[in-house]
C-alpha cells in the first residue's frame, strides 16, 4: 500500500459527465488509446515519475466505455507508473477479455514475465522519446526489448514529437517489428499539411510498410481547441478540433489498414482544458469520413492488432 500523494500542481482531473456522443460507432468500437491511473492506494505510482496524476479507475474506465458505445480497450501503460504494470494487468483481468494492454518493460524483462504479460492480454511495449515527460530510453535497450518480444508476436508503439522525427527516422525504421506512432507523432498544427515537417511523417509511413499510427488526441495538439472556429459560427457545421483535422483526415485517408484512435483518458498533463469524451467520439466522422473508414479505423484494424489470435479462435 502507498502513503498518500499529491497531484502535481494544476494538475487537471478527468471530465465525470461526458455527453453522449451523436456519432454512433459500428458494432465492436475499441477505444486503442487510454489509461488507467491507480488507483494509489492500491497501486504505487513509480518513484521515478515526472508527474503524480489523479486516480483514474478500471471501474471508471469501463463505464466511460460503455457510456461511449465502445465494446473494447486498448489500456496503455502510462509513464506514472513505470515499468510496473501491475495496474495494468488487474485492469486486463476485470475486463475479462474485453481489453487488451501495451506495456512498458526494462531490458532485463525475462520469457517468463513477458508469458506471464502476454496470458493477461498485453500485446506491445511502450517506447517514450518525449523528454519533458521521461528519460529516454537508450536505443540498444530497445533494440534488446524488441528482440524478445518478437516471437510472442507483439509490437512496439512510440511517443515523439515531430521535431525530433529527422533525429530517429533511421532508427525508426530499422526496427523489425509493427510499429504504432502514438497521436501522429505530435504535429504542429499551425504549419501547413503540406509542409516539410508533417511531410516527412507521411513520407515515414510510406516507406515503412510496418508502421502504424493512432489519429487521436486532437485536444493535445489543437490551437483553436473545442470551440467552433469564427468562421464556422452560423453555418451548422460548428465542430471541435477544427484546425488538426486536415492532418489526421489524410492519414486516415491514405492509410486507411493501418490507423487507430483512442480517447487518451484519462487525459494526463493538459494544461488548458479537460475534454468532453463525447465531443471526442464525435470528432471521428471529421477524419473517417465514410462508414467504411470509420469501420477499418474503429473496429478492423485494432482487432487484427491486438485480438488476431482470439478472435480467430472464436470464429472457427
Amino acid at each position: 500500500m502507498s502513503g498518500p500523494f499529491e497531484k502535481t500542481p494544476g494538475w487537471l482531473d478527468w471530465y465525470d459527465g461526458p455527453s453522449i456522443p451523436t456519432f454512433r460507432m459500428p458494432e465492436g468500437a475499441v477505444d486503442a488509446h487510454c489509461h488507467v491511473f491507480g488507483p494509489g492506494a492500491e497501486f504505487p505510482y513509480a518513484p521515478e515519475r515526472k508527474y503524480t496524476p489523479c486516480d483514474a479507475s478500471a471501474e471508471q474506465l469501463f463505464a466511460l466505455r460503455d457510456r461511449l458505445g465502445f465494446d473494447r480497450n486498448v489500456i496503455v501503460q502510462a509513464t506514472c507508473h513505470g515499468a510496473d504494470n501491475t495496474a495494468l494487468v488487474d485492469a486486463l483481468h476485470r475486463s475479462e477479455g474485453r481489453a487488451r494492454g501495451v506495456a512498458t518493460v526494462r531490458r532485463d524483462i525475462t520469457a517468463e514475465q513477458l508469458a506471464e504479460l502476454h496470458e493477461a492480454g498485453v500485446r506491445g511495449v511502450r517506447f517514450n522519446f518525449v523528454k519533458r515527460l521521461v528519460d529516454r530510453v537508450p536505443t540498444d535497450a530497445l533494440q534488446e526489448i524488441v528482440a524478445k518480444i518478437a516471437p510472442l508476436g507483439w509490437h512496439v508503439v512510440i511517443y515523439f514529437e515531430a521535431e525530433d522525427l529527422p533525429e530517429l527516422y533511421d532508427f525508426f525504421s530499422g526496427i523489425p517489428v509493427p510499429l504504432v506512432v502514438d497521436h501522429m507523432g505530435r504535429p504542429d498544427v499551425t504549419k501547413d499539411p503540406d509542409g516539410l515537417e508533417f511531410g516527412l511523417f507521411l513520407r515515414f509511413l510510406r516507406e515503412n510498410p510496418n508502421v502504424w499510427t493512432k489519429v487521436s488526441c486532437p485536444e493535445r495538439l489543437s490551437v483553436s481547441g473545442p470551440r467552433a472556429l469564427p468562421e464556422e459560427v452560423g453555418t451548422g457545421e460548428q465542430h471541435a478540433y477544427t484546425d488538426v483535422v486536415p492532418f489526421a483526415r489524410r492519414v486516415v485517408e491514405e492509410f486507411p489498414d493501418r490507423v487507430l484512435w483512442g480517447t487518451d483518458w484519462p487525459h494526463p498533463n493538459l494544461k488548458d482544458h479537460m475534454p468532453d469524451d463525447g465531443l471526442l467520439v464525435d470528432y471521428i466522422p471529421q477524419i473517417a469520413t465514410t462508414a467504411e473508414l470509420q469501420r477499418k479505423l474503429l473496429v478492423d484494424n485494432p482487432h487484427r492488432l491486438y485480438w488476431a489470435d482470439s478472435d480467430a479462435t472464436e470464429g472457427a
